[in-house]
C-alpha cells in the first residue's frame, strides 16, 4: 500500500501545469502524466473540453525527400461527449469531414515552422478526450500540438497560439461558445507566433476589410499570451532540441549547373503557357542531368535541387526587380476571364468558369428535405441542406493517377467554397430546397478553389436560386526578400509554389464572406495583410463585373427538370390526420399523385414534384383533409348516417355535421327518410359550431322562398 502511494505521489510530482486566461476561459497546459513515451505530450483544458496532443519524430532522417514528411491527425472520441458511435461496428470509423478539416487546420500553421533541412518523418495526433459546449476543441488542438512540439526534442521554430474570434453588433468575442456562434457576422480561427500571423480561416456575413483586420488584431493579443504560456512550460520541462546537421553542399556542382542552365531557365520561366513552360523547364533539367551527372556517383538529386534553387531565385527576382510575372502580367493584373451557363440540358443549373488556365465546371442540383445530409457529431445531430463538393481529377494538371475518394485537399477546398457561398443563400422559408453543387476542375493553374466559388455562383443563378448577391473569390500571393515585398493578385500555381503566402478572399460587392490565409515563412506583418486585403477587394470587384456580364441575376424560373416545392401550413393537431394510422393516408396521397411530401413538427408541409399538376393535386387533397367547417358557409354534404332526429352529413373529409329534422325543409318533415337517404348529396349551410367543435347544419336556410324543394 505504501509503495502504491509513493508511485501516485511520484506521478503527481512529475506533472507540470501552467495556465492563463484567454477571453473568458481559463487555458491549462499539463504534461508529465500521459503519453510519456512520445517525444512530446500535452493535455490542454478549457472548461469541460480536454484535448491530448502528442508529437513523435523518427530518429533517422529520410533521404532524398522533396517535402517535409509531416502528418497531423485530429480525432474525436465518441466517449468525449458521452456517446456511442452509430453503425454496425459501434466504434469510430474513417475520419469525418470535420476531423479532416481540423487536421488541416492544425497542420497549416505548424508546418512552416519546422527548420529547413529537418527531414525526419514526424507525426502529431490531437485527440479530443472530453467535449464541452466551449466550441474550442480545434483551437485546443492547435495550441496543444504547438506545446507538444515546443517541449519535445523535435526541431521547431514555435511556439504558436490560436484563437477563434467572433464579431456581432460591433463587438468582438474571443472563443465564442456553441450558443454564441449562431448569428455571428464573423467567425474566424487565427493562428500565429508572438510576432506574426501565420494562418487565418473563417467565414463572414459581408464584413468590411477593416472589421476583418480588427478581429485578427484582437485574436493576436490572445495568441501572444498562449505563446508566452508555452514558453513558460518549455522552461520547466522542455527537452534539448536535436542537433541539425546541415546537408553537405557540392558548391562546384551547383556552379556547373548554374553555368549550364541559368540563362536558359531565365528565358523558359517567361513562357506564358503553363504546359509549354513546364516542358521547356523539364527539357533543360533532363539535359543538365544527362551532361553533368557522374555515372559512378549518381548526382541526379543534387542537380535537381540546384536547378530548382535557380528557378526559385529567378522567378522571385523577376517579380521584385522587374514587376513582371511568369505569364507576363503585372503584380496587380487578373488573368482573362470568361464564363458560360445553361449548357448542360438535364442539370438544374450549370456553369463553366475560366480564369487563365484554370477551369471549373459547376453543376447545381435542387432536392427536397429527403436529400439533406445528416451530421452526427460530438455537438449533436444536425441536418445540412447546402453542400458543395470539389473534385480535382488528375487530367486537370496533365497527370495520370488512380481515381480515389476525395483527399484532404479536395475536402478543404470544397469547405472553403461552401463557406464563401453559404451566407448569401436564401432562407429555407424563402426557398425550401436542399442544394448541392459539384465543382469539377477541368484545368488547373492556380486558384481552383476561387474559380469554384465563381462557377458555383453562376450555376446557382442559372438554376434560379434567389441568392442575396453574387460572390467572387480571388487568391493573393506574396514575395518577400528582406525589406522588399510584392503582393500578387490572382496567383499562378508556380507563384503559389515559389511564393511566401497563399491568401484567399471571397465576397460580394458589400464585403467579405470567407477568408483563408497560409504563410510559408514565419508570418506576415499587419501592413502586408492590409495591403493584400485592399488589392484583393479591387480584384474581387473586377471578377464580380465579369460574372455579371455572363449572367446578371438569378433566372426567374427553375429548370423544367427541377422539383417544384409547394409549402403550406397546417395546424399541428392535424398532422396525425394527414399522416394517418401507420402512415396510411400520406402513403396513399404519394401513390396517387407521385409527389414527395415532408411534414415537420410545426405543421410546415413541403410538397415536391417535377409535375406541377401532381403537386397541386396533392396540395388539394391535404387541404381537404385538414379543412375545418366555417360558420355561415355553404357546403355540398353527403348523407352518411340517418337517425330519428336527423341526418349526419360529411361536408369535408373527416368533418361531419348534424342536419336536424327541423332543418331539413321549410315544411314539416315527419320522417327523415321521407326526404333523405344515405348517399344523397345536398347543399347545406353551417349555422353553428359549438365549443367542442360540433357542427350544426341547415338546409331550410337555403330553401327560404323556394317552396318545399324536397
Amino acid at each position: 500500500m505504501a509503495s502504491e502511494n509513493n508511485r501516485e505521489n511520484e506521478i503527481k510530482n512529475m506533472t507540470t501545469n501552467v495556465e492563463t486566461v484567454i477571453g473568458s476561459g481559463k487555458f491549462i497546459l499539463e504534461t508529465g502524466e500521459m503519453a510519456k513515451q512520445s517525444d512530446g505530450a500535452v493535455i490542454v483544458r478549457c472548461g469541460d473540453t480536454v484535448v491530448l496532443a502528442t508529437a513523435v519524430a523518427e530518429k533517422r532522417e529520410k533521404e532524398g525527400m522533396s517535402f517535409f514528411p509531416l502528418t497531423i491527425d485530429y480525432q474525436e472520441k465518441a466517449y468525449a461527449a458521452g456517446k456511442i458511435p452509430g453503425g454496425f461496428f459501434k466504434r469510430e470509423g474513417r475520419p469525418s469531414e470535420k476531423e479532416v478539416l481540423t487536421s488541416r487546420l492544425i497542420d497549416r500553421p505548424v508546418r512552416p515552422l519546422f527548420p529547413e533541412g529537418f527531414n525526419s518523418e514526424t507525426q502529431g495526433i490531437a485527440s479530443v478526450l472530453s467535449y464541452g459546449d466551449e466550441n474550442i476543441s480545434d483551437v485546443l488542438g492547435i495550441v496543444g500540438m504547438s506545446a507538444a512540439l515546443t517541449i519535445s526534442d523535435i526541431p521547431f521554430d514555435g511556439p504558436i497560439g490560436a484563437a477563434r474570434v467572433g464579431y456581432k453588433d460591433g463587438e468582438i468575442i474571443i472563443n465564442p461558445t456553441l450558443a454564441e456562434v449562431e448569428g455571428l457576422d464573423l467567425n474566424l480561427i487565427v493562428a500565429g507566433t508572438e510576432k506574426h500571423i501565420i494562418m487565418v480561416e473563417g467565414g463572414a456575413m459581408e464584413v468590411s476589410e477593416a472589421t476583418m483586420l480588427e478581429a485578427i488584431d484582437r485574436a493576436h493579443e490572445e495568441i501572444k499570451k498562449l505563446c508566452r504560456l508555452q514558453n513558460e512550460l518549455r522552461e520547466k520541462v522542455g527537452k534539448p532540441k536535436r542537433e541539425l546537421k546541415p546537408a553537405a553542399k557540392d558548391e562546384a556542382l551547383e556552379q556547373r549547373v548554374k553555368e549550364f542552365s541559368f540563362e536558359r531557365i531565365k528565358e523558359a520561366i517567361k513562357i506564358p503557357d503553363k504546359l509549354k513552360r513546364q516542358d521547356a523547364m523539364n527539357a533543360i533539367r533532363n539535359e543538365a542531368v544527362e551532361k553533368l551527372n557522374d555515372q559512378a556517383d549518381d548526382k541526379t538529386r543534387e542537380i535537381s535541387d540546384a536547378f530548382e534553387e535557380i528557378e526559385y531565385r529567378l522567378v522571385r527576382d523577376m517579380i521584385l526587380n522587374e514587376n513582371r510575372r511568369a505569364d507576363g502580367r503585372t503584380p496587380d493584373e487578373v488573368r482573362p476571364i470568361y464564363g458560360k451557363v445553361g449548357f448542360l440540358p438535364r442539370t438544374h443549373g450549370s456553369a463553366l468558369f475560366v480564369r487563365g488556365e484554370t477551369q471549373a465546371l459547376c453543376a447545381t442540383t435542387l432536392g427536397t428535405a429527403d436529400d439533406e445530409q445528416k451530421i452526427d457529431a460530438l455537438e449533436g445531430e444536425s441536418f445540412k441542406s447546402f453542400m458543395l463538393h470539389y473534385n480535382f481529377p488528375p487530367f486537370s494538371v496533365g497527370e495520370v493517377k488512380f481515381l480515389r475518394a476525395p483527399g484532404r485537399r479536395e475536402i478543404g477546398h470544397g469547405a472553403l467554397a461552401e463557406r464563401a457561398i453559404k451566407n448569401i443563400l436564401p432562407s429555407k422559408e424563402q426557398f425550401p430546397y436542399t442544394i448541392r453543387i459539384v465543382s469539377d476542375i477541368l484545368e488547373s493553374n492556380g486558384s481552383s478553389s476561387m474559380a469554384t466559388v465563381c462557377g458555383a455562383i453562376l450555376s446557382l443563378m442559372d438554376a434560379g436560386v434567389p441568392i442575396k448577391a453574387p460572390v467572387a473569390g480571388i487568391a493573393m500571393g506574396l514575395v518577400v526578400e528582406g525589406d522588399r515585398h510584392v503582393v500578387l493578385t490572382d496567383i499562378l500555381g508556380l507563384e503559389d509554389h515559389l511564393g511566401d503566402m497563399d491568401f484567399k478572399v471571397t465576397g460580394t460587392e458589400n464585403g467579405i464572406t470567407a477568408f483563408q490565409m497560409d504563410v510559408k515563412t514565419s508570418g506576415v506583418s499587419r501592413a502586408i495583410m492590409e495591403q493584400a486585403l485592399e488589392k484583393a477587394r479591387i480584384g474581387r470587384l473586377h471578377i464580380l463585373g465579369k460574372i455579371k456580364e455572363t449572367l446578371e441575376a438569378p433566372r426567374e424560373n427553375l429548370s423544367p427538370h427541377a422539383p417544384r416545392i409547394y409549402t403550406m401550413m397546417i395546424k399541428p393537431d392535424k398532422i396525425r390526420e394527414v399522416i394517418g394510422t401507420g402512415g396510411k393516408v400520406i402513403r396513399g396521397i404519394i401513390e396517387e399523385t407521385g409527389v414527395k411530401i415532408d411534414i415537420d413538427d410545426t405543421g410546415l408541409v413541403n410538397i415536391a414534384s417535377v409535375d406541377e399538376a401532381s403537386a397541386l393535386k396533392a396540395k388539394e387533397i391535404i387541404l381537404g383533409i385538414v379543412a375545418e367547417a366555417e360558420l355561415n358557409k355553404v357546403y355540398k354534404g353527403k348523407v352518411v348516417r340517418i337517425t330519428d332526429f336527423g341526418a349526419f352529413l360529411e361536408i369535408l373529409p373527416g368533418v361531419d355535421g348534424l342536419l336536424h329534422i327541423s332543418q331539413i325543409s321549410n315544411k314539416r318533415v315527419n320522417k327523415v327518410t321521407d326526404v333523405l337517404q344515405e348517399g344523397d348529396e345536398i347543399d347545406v349551410k353551417v349555422i353553428e359550431i359549438d365549443r367542442q367543435g360540433r357542427v350544426r347544419l341547415s338546409r331550410k336556410e337555403l330553401l327560404k322562398g323556394e317552396g318545399d324543394g324536397s
